[in-house]
């Protein structure tokens, strides 16, 4: 990834301790227009990080930048620009999601005919169109998972942090949701995720963060983190517990 580019996301030393450390002097660079997963086993920091990047936990140490913007200092003008989305979809029953885009794009200040317009977009992107008018209540997990995604996209973030979007869904909509991910990216937008559906990270990722308890220890495109393991042709899959066992195997050695 050439240094050119914009710089979408820059975390520096980012630093999160719970009963033991989650987080452990973690720097991330993420450029404008990429496709970024970040992978690591449970309890390896995750979605503490993305937590602190999407302004919904204060790091105990260092800093986070958002299209430039020093998102601890000035998190309204951070969150401005970005969307969040957890795997467990949090949107209200008894609104249909016309209602619910309306709702989201008044609370962000959008004008009327400009909400009215994206929410027509959106639900006919994410394939909602039947959907539209009907309350959320009975809705099943893939479908208040599109309808959360149209809402954390109605005012057009230039950075989208998902947590494990796709668990739960079928493959249709899977297939719905990473089309509109990559439309997002091709125009220009970001992405982080986090997945245990390395297939999925496989296939969509331009590049790859590899985190254990709380630290960076590889990152690049499949192809560089095959090299690291001195293993080519693999998959991301045989790739990743390479990674994860060198640096247990490393760790151990230490103590």
């Amino acid at each position: 990834m050439s240094a050119s580019r914009p710089i979408s996301l820059a975390t520096r030393s980012l630093c999160k301790s719970f009963d033991k450390p989650a987080v452990d002097n973690l720097d991330l660079t993420i450029y404008g227009g990429e496709f970024y997963c970040l992978l690591g086993p449970n309890g390896a920091g995750k979605t503490t990080t993305l937590r602190m990047v999407a302004g919904l936990l204060r790091p105990d140490a260092g800093s986070i930048a958002i299209d430039g913007i020093d998102a601890l200092s000035h998190p309204e003008d951070a969150k401005q620009i970005t969307a969040w989305l957890s795997d467990e979809p949090m949107i209200y029953d008894k609104l249909t999601p016309y209602e619910y885009l309306e709702f989201v794009a008044g609370l962000w200040r959008i004008d009327t005919k400009t909400a009215e317009a994206r929410a027509r977009e959106l639900i006919a992107w994410l394939g909602l169109e039947g959907q539209a008018h009907d309350r959320c209540e009975g809705f099943s997990k893939g479908t208040r998972q599109k309808v959360a995604l149209a809402g954390a996209l109605v005012h057009d973030p230039k950075l989208i942090i998902l947590d494990e979007p796709l668990t739960g869904l079928d493959a249709g909509s899977a297939r719905q949701v990473k089309n509109v991910l990559r439309e997002r990216v091709t125009a220009g937008g970001t992405v982080i995720m986090t997945t245990h559906i390395l297939e999925v990270a496989e296939r969509m990722a331009d590049r790859i963060g590899v985190i254990a308890n709380g630290r960076l220890i590889a990152e690049g495109t499949l192809d560089e983190l095959r090299i690291k393991t001195g293993a080519s042709g693999t998959s991301l899959e045989d790739t990743f517990l390479a990674l994860v066992a060198n640096e247990h195997a490393q760790m151990v050695a230490a103590e």
